[in-house]
């Protein structure tokens, strides 16, 4: 028998919604995300190594938009400025969540792994800096080795440690979560080239009514998916780099539910709701897609990366994030549990901290993102950072899950005493009753 169309319309759509939350709900899992991101990374690097490398940089060079805005954009910036704005929109809507209703909310128990994103901060950019004292130019790419990718440790953190105690992904995440922050703040203060003052000034107009609409928890994406391009343009043009309009956006987003709702206490707001909509076309589409257009990068065979790699920038960045960042992170960890009345949380050791120091070492988004502001895409240096952040991404997730993994066995080896519930001879409870 024929189906009639609006029949077959409708089986399609009670059909598609439910394959639509499975696949938004894989796309949620921390570790599909930075296999995404991966893949994204892997064939970027592949393709422009290949004999169709001509095509990777076409593909790159493509521009489209509306030349009368302003917009007729590669699609590379496309990428780091559009797709990514979305990456720091959900970024923002997290930061906001965990300050106000977070483990940021507090401060004794914010205070250690704060100050040890601040280190992991200072100490890769001392390092860099030092590292490439005297090159000409080199100075400007002090903040690559700064950031660290939450995606990518995330995922990490979750393929390997099973048994980990969960106060270390709470100490990872608040790390990564103020890391983002920081560099946040470095791109709007130091990656600014000019500042066009109207543009910037037109922007609070649209921002203001997106606040004002997500206050009275409007959620009609008619209404403020406009208001929102509209803010991302006019800071784009402004000069201020668009990805801070992500931010902003989502710090606009409140985070717990209205008064007539019954105050904090009735649960979650709306940043909850639009973080669990849009951190799948965050994972899935923004941050792989950003990876394919961003990391290929000709390698020149194994002279080339030779000489890549042997160049004072592509060697500041692969130190600053390699052995910069756990320094940083593990030192200032030990400042303030030496010197403040706040601690380590009693379920971690030190050699957590190690490893959890090794995983900030990872640092593909923000750190590809900043090298493209520092030394423009596509050019010679850009390239250099290029190799040097997958460099340094391998190295620290290799050495970060080798340390992570031995502590994963000892968290396993206790979890099964626990549960075997040894008396003080070792034996089992269970065989004493007979």
């Amino acid at each position: 028998m024929a189906t009639s169309p609006s029949r077959s319309k409708k089986l399609f759509s009670r059909g598609s919604w439910p394959e639509a939350r499975r696949i938004g709900e894989i796309l949620r899992q921390e570790t599909v995300g930075g296999v995404l991101l991966l893949v994204g990374a892997v064939v970027a690097v592949v393709w422009a190594n290949s004999p169709w490398a001509d095509s990777y940089a076409s593909v790159r060079g493509f521009t489209v938009g509306p030349a009368s805005l302003h917009l007729e954009l590669p699609l590379s910036a496309w990428a780091a400025d559009g797709l990514l704005a979305i990456f720091f929109f959900v970024a923002g809507l997290e930061l906001k969540r965990e300050f106000v209703a977070g483990d940021l909310r507090d401060v004794r128990r914010a205070l250690v792994p704060v100050l040890a994103a601040v280190g992991g901060v200072v100490v890769p950019a001392l390092l860099y800096v030092a590292l490439t004292w005297g090159k000409p130019g080199a100075s400007q790419g002090w903040a690559i080795p700064t950031a660290t990718d939450i995606a990518f440790a995330l995922a990490v953190l979750a393929v390997i440690g099973r048994f980990l105690p969960a106060a270390l992904r709470t100490f990872l995440l608040t790390l990564a979560v103020v890391d983002d922050l920081i560099a946040i703040v470095i791109i709007a203060l130091f990656y600014t080239a000019k500042l066009s003052v109207l543009p910037l000034l037109g922007a609070l107009v649209p921002l203001g009514l997106f606040a004002l609409l997500v206050q009275r928890r409007v959620r009609s994406w008619w209404l403020l998916l406009p208001l929102a391009a509209a803010t991302w343009a006019l800071v784009h043009a402004s000069g201020v780099h668009a990805t801070v309009a992500g931010v902003l956006l989502g710090f606009m987003v409140p985070v717990v539910r209205s008064v007539r709702a019954g105050g904090p206490e009735a649960g979650p707001g709306l940043a909850e709701h639009f973080e669990h909509r849009f951190r799948p076309l965050s994972a899935g589409v923004a941050v792989p897609l950003f990876a394919l257009l961003s990391a290929g990068v000709a390698f020149g065979g194994l002279d080339g990366l030779g000489e890549a790699l042997t160049d004072p920038v592509a060697i500041g960045v692969l130190v600053g994030l390699v052995v910069g960042k756990p320094l940083g992170i593990m030192g200032a960890t030990w400042l303030v549990a030496r010197f403040t009345h706040a601690d380590l949380d009693d379920d971690l050791s030190w050699t957590d901290v190690l490893g959890l120091g090794l995983l900030g070492g990872i640092g593909f988004t923000v750190s590809l993102l900043i090298g493209e502001l520092a030394f423009g895409g596509g050019s010679a240096a850009d390239d250099r950072v290029k190799i040097a952040v997958l460099a340094a991404s391998v190295v620290a997730t290799a050495l970060a899950a080798i340390v992570l993994r031995a502590r994963d066995r000892a968290y396993r080896r206790i979890h099964k005493a626990e549960s075997l519930d040894l008396d003080d001879d070792g034996i089992p409870d269970v065989y004493q009753e007979g």
